[in-house]
């Protein structure tokens, strides 16, 4: 009975630990997902509404 005589002490103890580790592993995915992403830093630049769109505009892929 040595072995099981803790186990209900320790039980919320080990339940908290537990969390906060998933917790942490969570944090850090969503920090590394973040810093992966640039996303929101990079914006595109849209075509001037005043002028014209081509067939150039639209092929030509180095023109920005």
């Amino acid at each position: 009975m040595g072995i099981h005589y803790d186990y209900k002490s320790t039980r919320g103890d080990k339940a908290m630990k537990k969390e906060a580790k998933r917790k942490a592993r969570i944090e850090q995915r969503r920090a590394k997902k973040l810093s992966a992403n640039p996303k929101e830093s990079s914006k595109e630049t849209m075509h001037d509404i005043n002028k014209p769109i081509t067939l150039e505009d639209l092929t030509n892929p180095d023109k920005n």
